[in-house]
């Protein structure tokens, strides 16, 4: 049966294949140590332009409230946590959390980026409530009729 035999020029190449990629390695670690400024740094997230700050609160998937108003996720709908790991919408009912968010065509909330504190206080659109009062319901104290409405001072019509 032939064998292989060594000899001292295969020991040679393999000797240089191992340093050739040892050296190839290290060059590409550098390379990526010399990354310019304008690429994103790792750990840091890019937020598409239209993306809109808001808090959510997913109720029983696809069901959410958003700001305050019932709004439905979409079918495939993307939540990321901070880490930019997919999360189930399953996973994080009935907790409180402030995202950024975007929406599909159809205006379902499609893709949703659970902050941290850094990003949390970052300025986005959507972030401030866009009126500036306060309806009852979401006041503190009950509404009360102080007598100075104008709707006591209407003529009285007579029941036809």
């Amino acid at each position: 049966m032939n064998r292989w035999k060594r000899s001292p020029n295969a020991l040679f190449s393999i000797a240089a294949h191992v340093l050739l990629t040892g050296t190839l390695a290290t060059i590409a670690v550098q390379t990526q140590a010399q990354a310019p400024e304008s690429l994103p740094q790792p750990g840091v997230r890019q937020f598409p332009k239209a993306a809109e700050r808001g808090t959510l609160v997913v109720t029983a998937p696809p069901e959410a409230r958003l700001n305050g108003r019932a709004d439905r996720l979409s079918p495939g709908a993307r939540i990321r946590d901070p880490n930019n790991i997919l999360v189930m919408s399953g996973a994080v009912v009935g907790q409180t959390l402030t995202v950024n968010y975007t929406r599909n065509a159809g205006g379902l909330i499609h893709e949703v980026w659970i902050l941290n504190a850094d990003e949390a206080r970052e300025k986005r659109a959507g972030a401030a409530p866009t009126r500036n009062f306060v309806f009852s319901s979401e006041a503190d104290v009950p509404a009360r009729d102080d007598g100075k409405t104008p709707f006591d001072k209407l003529p009285k019509y007579p029941k036809q």
